[in-house]
């Protein structure tokens, strides 16, 4: 099998590897980068009521600490980036890896289960993501003049609608930008709280877990609430996992452990520095670390970094929204190629006016960033369970560790995203129950679609004529054989597609060169492209192919059976017509899905987007035969 060319990445020449760790600090750095906005200030709001005491704060910046030491660089850096499918790495393709070689069927659907679980958070998380971030760096403008309070909203929004607006342009021409200003995002941020740091050194205690334990032992209740708060410093940290593909896991390690994780732990000891130095810098200790000569600067550059890591969060649900269809747990949705050389980016209309209208009401719903902080915790702590939970099968199954290893590291972990969960479940009623209703509502869609795609296929395959016995009838049929080539899609390829059928008892005809061609969507990210296509012959004129892809990649039929005059078959794009089925799905009179279900599977049936442009098949080439499908 071929190994996907995401992990060559990794040894690249020395002189491209600059510019893939700048890219690798644009595309994956800039959720996790932009959390020392938010993060601290949002932890001390806790212990503001009773006045903050230095003890409270060291034990803050321990608890913060470790969390970038055990949740992000030991599970994720150094664990779960081993778990990759063929170089692809994020909740879906861990959710294929830990599903292979597991034969229970109630045990692959309790796995698939936790993968959309976590797909479906992490859907909660994009929406999140843009509002909180863009929020919390335009409320800048009240640390430079306080009369700006009443611009933060409206700014904030125009920001969002701009950068949902141009989403269909594509990533590429602004992409080279994303590296060098988030490499000077966290320089800056470093460097500000090296000076913060160096005027008080002692505030590096703070790396001893034993201020963590102090401030939960004596602050116990208030401690674990603010755990809640703590864990939004992480946040980011899936997608270290989930665009490995893009650059390869050695040079995302190498950002993260050479320059990402020291710009933020000394931003963020700078900031508790400050505070211990000034209590009134509570309010925003991000950007009073900054002179007033440079605030409003900074203000432009956290903007301009927030922005970009919305736009890697925005990208990330367009990748994860293709992944779920070619899976089988959405329906066709419109997949647009904004480069004409990188596969990976995309444009799905639907998922951004989707996502765009949902931060939308976010940002006016909740109005500041400290309340959307409520709602985020528990989008990524839900992920990070859902991660943690196939890895104990990944690395049990597939890497063969033995039991007492694989309970000793993902056990602590999971107890880890346990507590962090728990404590952000106490935020439900003050907005944490957002992404619980919006992942339980993508989950109930996904697993309706999935159930009526399963019932539809075992009616249609009652209902068809198996292959092998229209090929022994078709000789003494004497059907008329006309010039010209049919291509008819068929789910399985050893029954005949119902579109043949209809078209011989109407058009009483068969073109003298027949295709039955079934797409099939493998469990890797890509196919190697001499593992795309397989013909078989079955009669004169008459032949089987299977296409294949992976879940990373989009469907382009025209050009795949173009491919296959290597393989002998005679294929002119201007001469082929392609003979489609299409089903009108009606409520069966003993319906086997429960009614709410069906009704949804209903909607996404009739609301999918066409074959043809979902296969890139030219609308003038297509003849469509209806059939009523009663499920």
């Amino acid at each position: 099998m071929t190994v996907a060319t995401a992990g060559v990445v990794g040894t690249a020449r020395p002189g491209v590897r600059v510019a893939t760790l700048l890219g690798v600090l644009g595309v994956v750095y800039g959720d996790i980068g932009t959390s020392p906005l938010y993060a601290f200030k949002a932890a001390l709001e806790h212990f503001k009521d009773g006045g903050v005491h230095d003890w409270e704060v060291l034990g803050l910046l321990s608890l913060i600490f470790w969390a970038l030491v055990l949740v992000v660089t030991v599970k994720y850096v150094l664990l779960v980036m081993r778990a990759d499918n063929r170089g692809e790495g994020g909740i879906l393709a861990l959710m294929v890896l830990a599903q292979r070689g597991v034969t229970g069927a109630r045990m692959r659907s309790v796995l698939a289960l936790v993968g959309i679980g976590g797909a479906c958070l992490f859907f909660g998380d994009g929406a999140i993501t843009p509002a909180i971030s863009v929020l919390s760096a335009v409320e800048g403008l009240e640390i430079v003049t306080p009369s700006l309070q009443e611009f933060v909203l409206p700014l904030s929004a125009v920001i969002i609608v701009g950068l949902f607006v141009i989403q269909w342009r594509g990533t590429g021409r602004v992409g080279s930008l994303f590296g060098p200003v988030m490499a000077v995002w966290f320089c800056v941020i470093g460097l500000l709280g090296l000076i913060q740091v160096v005027q008080k050194p002692y505030v590096l205690l703070a790396m001893s877990p034993s201020y963590a334990i102090e401030v939960m032992v004596h602050d116990k209740w208030v401690a674990f609430v603010a755990l809640g708060a703590v864990v939004l410093a992480v946040t980011g940290a899936e997608a270290l996992y989930a665009d490995m593909g893009h650059f390869g896991a050695r040079p995302i390690r190498q950002a993260w452990l050479l320059f990402v994780l020291p710009c933020l732990v000394l931003n963020y000891f700078g900031q508790g520095a400050l505070v211990l130095a000034d209590a009134k810098a509570v309010e925003n200790p991000f950007f009073l670390l900054a002179p007033a000569w440079l605030r409003l600067p900074l203000v432009f550059l956290a903007t301009a970094a927030t922005v970009i890591a919305s736009q890697a969060l925005i990208s990330g649900a367009y990748s994860v929204a293709r992944q779920c269809v070619q899976l089988g747990f959405l329906p066709r949705l419109t997949v647009r190629h904004t480069s004409a050389t990188e596969e990976g980016q995309i444009y799905v209309p639907q998922v951004n006016t989707a996502l765009m209208i949902g931060v939308l009401i976010l940002v006016f719903a909740f109005r500041t960033s400290d309340a959307l902080a409520a709602a985020y915790g528990i989008a990524v702590t839900g992920t990070f369970i859902c991660t943690c939970v196939l890895a104990i099968v990944v690395f049990r199954r597939q890497f063969h560790w033995s039991r007492t290893a694989t309970l000793a590291a993902f056990g602590g972990f999971f107890v880890i995203d346990g507590v962090f969960f728990a404590a952000n479940a106490l935020k439900v009623p003050e907005g944490g129950w957002v992404p619980l209703v919006l992942g339980l509502a993508l989950m109930g869609l996904m697993t309706s679609w999935k159930r009526g795609r399963d019932l539809l296929f075992d009616r249609w395959k009652q209902d068809s004529l198996p292959l092998a016995s229209f090929l022994v009838r078709l000789p003494q049929s004497r059907t008329i054989r006309v010039p010209g080539m049919a291509i008819f899609l068929t789910g399985n390829p050893d029954y005949v597609p119902g579109a043949l059928l209809h078209n011989l008892k109407h058009n009483k005809v068969l073109h003298e060169r027949v295709l039955f061609v079934t797409v099939q969507n493998q469990d890797v990210p890509e196919v190697p492209t001499e593992e795309r296509a397989t013909v078989n012959e079955l009669a004169p004129g008459i032949h089987r192919v299977v296409i294949r892809y992976g879940f990373m990649e989009s469907p382009n039929l025209p050009r795949d059976l173009a491919a296959l005059r290597t393989e002998g078959v005679s294929f002119e794009p201007m001469q082929a017509s392609y003979f489609l089925g299409r089903e009108t799905l009606v409520p069966a009179s003993v319906p086997k899905l429960p009614v709410w279900r069906l009704w949804l599977f209903l909607v996404m049936a009739r609301n999918a987007v066409p074959a043809t442009e979902f296969f890139r098949i030219p609308s003038d080439r297509v003849v469509e035969l209806g059939a009523r499908v009663a499920i």
